[in-house]
């Protein structure tokens, strides 16, 4: 391995020879100057992997030789060391990107720990997850043998998407293909436990918050008449895509609490979303709003009436509040809220859906540029975050703090590469989704499903007689026999929901309070 080359810019350099004499002992390679404007030529001549900048030199100073040194060389990392503690030199120094600010008189350990803090910081943080990684998964695999609540199984999702975030930042790729074991596993273990408590969640009293019990659970006990609440509700959001757009939100926010809650089956929209705003399954809406709810064979839109939906909830549950709702399906719709969000002031509820990340999850199915976008989950996480960054939505929570509202994010389901194809038959009406199906004459695998042959025993409506409805495990999809390699090599690889998997059915909601 290659020296590393240090420079060093000092006015009293020659009082330095001891550190020096260190660094050189351990392999460094230092050369040395005594002022900013032989510094930048320095940089300008040769390649180093960090510089040591004095703050407080004759001729230019130490921040405008890091000027310079950055123009030339915007990645080189530089440490600014200074007799000074006065903050705005602290301030100027940091907001010109330093890699990190030493204070006057320092000893070699402090030079020592600040090159592997800079340079060797991918490989001690590669050695020290790896060796993190290896304890835990022993305990996560002992884990999913014992795992049998939704508490536990809460907590287990959180452990995984925690070391996929972990890992994805090292360089050794291995372990991420570990860490998607685990999860398949775990994605086997959480079928059968799904399979085994739905349907006794929906009439007991041990149960998770769900879809059409979240307004009740979570938003309402947040709704004041002393403070606005911005409820977000962004479509198709995992957690683990919650947990790298959160830091953008923390900009604004502090997290009060977070919670994990259940959607309900089928993990899609029309389901889930509808169930959130109504606070009723999918039969109940059925039955008492028929001028609002379409079944899958009805022509037309599934989620054209939710705050009709929310409204009719309101008065249920006797809340004596304004409130108002947006749905924002295009850039357009978002500039305008954004534009107009001041108008929300007087809002005790505000509620705001949004679209994107859903038709991202859609365009990688239909768009080959997507595809390549989108080729795994970290591709499909950084994307999220990069849309989120410049959207108008990051703005309209920058503008609730400033209205002093009080904030929730949620979504109504999440989504789950699929990869592997199961065959399914049924006549030309059952319903087109990947994941879940639901119509007269089904023929499929029965070890690849969750079927339930009445709807009724979960409050689905029941679009015919002798219409089941069946849900996909883990990662696989639905195909048909006819045009089956056709139809396989389309859809292997994209995002799809509405069946069982970790990454669908425990998704987040999380309140937050100004700073």
């Amino acid at each position: 391995m290659r020296n590393i080359d240090i420079l060093w810019v000092d006015d009293e350099i020659d009082l330095l020879k001891p550190h020096i004499l260190f660094l050189e002992k351990k392999n460094y390679k230092v050369t040395t100057c005594t002022n900013g404007t032989d510094a930048v030529d320095l940089v300008d001549d040769m390649n180093f992997d960090i510089v040591f900048l004095d703050e407080n030199m004759p001729g230019i100073s130490g921040l405008d030789a890091l000027n310079l040194i950055k123009q030339k060389r915007a990645n080189l990392p530089v440490v600014m060391i200074t007799k000074s503690e006065e903050e705005y030199i602290m301030e100027e120094a940091i907001g010109s990107k330093i890699a990190d600010y030493l204070i006057k008189p320092v000893n070699p350990n402090q030079i020592l720990l600040s090159l592997k803090k800079n340079l060797d910081h991918s490989r001690l943080v590669t050695e020290k997850t790896t060796l993190n990684y290896q304890q835990e998964f022993r305990k996560i695999s002992m884990d999913l043998s014992m795992v049998n609540s939704y508490q536990e199984w809460i907590d287990l999702y959180k452990r995984l998407i925690h070391w996929e975030l972990e890992l994805e930042n090292i360089d050794d790729s291995n372990l991420l293909e570990i860490l998607e074991s685990q999860k398949s596993e775990a994605n086997t273990h959480f079928f059968k436990f799904i399979k085994k408590n739905y349907e006794d969640w929906l009439t007991g009293d041990d149960k998770p918050t769900m879809s059409h019990t979240l307004f009740k659970d979570l938003i309402v006990p947040n709704l004041s008449k002393d403070q606005g609440l911005l409820v977000v509700v962004i479509d198709n959001l995992r957690y683990d895509q919650f947990r790298v757009l959160e830091p953008y939100i923390n900009n604004f926010y502090r997290k009060e609490t977070e919670h994990s809650y259940f959607s309900i089956l089928p993990t899609a929209t029309q389901y889930a979303r509808n169930a959130i705003f109504s606070g009723l399954m999918p039969s109940e809406m059925e039955k008492r709003h028929p001028n609002y709810w379409k079944n899958d064979t009805d022509e037309g839109g599934k989620n054209l009436f939710e705050n009709e939906f929310l409204t009719e909830q309101i008065k249920r549950l006797n809340l004596n509040i304004k409130h108002e709702y947006y749905k924002i399906t295009s850039l357009k719709n978002g500039k305008e809220l954004e534009e107009n969000y001041n108008g929300t002031k007087q809002n005790d509820l505000t509620v705001v859906v949004y679209n994107f990340v859903d038709m991202l999850s859609h365009a990688k199915t239909e768009m080959e540029v997507i595809k390549e976008l989108v080729g795994d989950d970290k591709a499909y996480r950084s994307l999220t975050v990069s849309w989120f960054k410049n959207s108008p939505l990051l703005s309209i929570i920058q503008k609730a703090k400033e209205l002093g509202q009080k904030l929730i994010i949620t979504t109504d389901h999440g989504t789950i590469n699929c990869n592997t194809p199961t065959k399914v038959v049924g006549d030309k009406n059952i319903s087109s989704n990947l994941r879940y199906k639901t119509g007269r004459s089904l023929s499929y695998e029965n070890k690849d499903v969750y079927e339930v042959k009445n709807p009724k025993d979960i409050f689905l409506p029941s679009i015919s007689i002798n219409s089941p409805f069946i849900f996909t495990k883990e990662d696989l999809f639905f195909a048909y026999p006819n045009n089956f390699n056709h139809f396989v090599k389309y859809y292997r690889n994209t995002y799809q929901h509405g069946g069982i998997s970790l990454e669908e059915i425990i998704i987040p909601c999380a309140v937050y309070n100004s700073k």
